[in-house]
């Protein structure tokens, strides 16, 4: 008789976030993890006890990378932008569930250093958190339509983006003078 696959945490994760971007939200099952992991799907429950836990882990190893990369492209705030642009495309369904009750806190936290940091060398330490959340809720917003189709009038999307920044970046370094 064959020894059973054998499998960790780290393997499923990685798993479920290929499933995730391949079938959505709705396709991640814990059968499709299984299979992709090659193991049978109760064995998944020894791991994770229900789907939510696997979809928080998920999500946790999302905003994990998405840190390292807002880290990388640090303290600059058009690097920044660039770097949050390029993994909502990258992983557009993981990066959908950022913002969602699976993300826990603490990594919000670390995710947000970077972006605060930038934000506080635009406008001082004083005003840094109220500036890193115009810039994220007008880019997350951004991305999120751009990532749903909805910028449907024609124009060059790509260029919105930095005109918007730009226009951001501007209003922030103002508020400095």
């Amino acid at each position: 008789m064959p020894s059973p696959r054998v499998t960790t945490n780290e393997k499923v994760v990685a798993a479920a976030r290929e499933v995730l971007e391949s079938a959505g939200p709705r396709g991640l099952t814990m059968q499709a993890v299984a299979t992709r992991v090659g193991v049978r799907a109760p064995s998944l429950y020894k791991r994770f006890s229900d789907r939510d836990a696997l979809l928080t882990a998920v999500v946790a190893a999302t905003i994990e990378e998405l840190t390292g990369r807002l880290q990388a492209a640090s303290p600059d705030l058009t690097r920044l932008a660039a770097a949050y642009r390029a993994f909502a495309h990258e992983r557009p369904e993981a990066f959908r569930l950022v913002f969602t009750p699976y993300a826990q806190q603490d990594a919000l936290q670390r995710s947000a250093a970077p972006v605060l940091r930038a934000a506080g060398d635009l406008v001082g330490e004083e005003d840094a958190l109220a500036a890193a959340r115009l810039f994220t809720a007008w880019a997350t917003g951004f991305l999120q339509m751009e990532l749903a189709g909805a910028f449907r009038l024609g124009g060059d999307v790509d260029e919105a983006f930095r005109y918007g920044l730009e226009r951001i970046r501007e209003g922030l370094g103002a508020t400095r003078a």
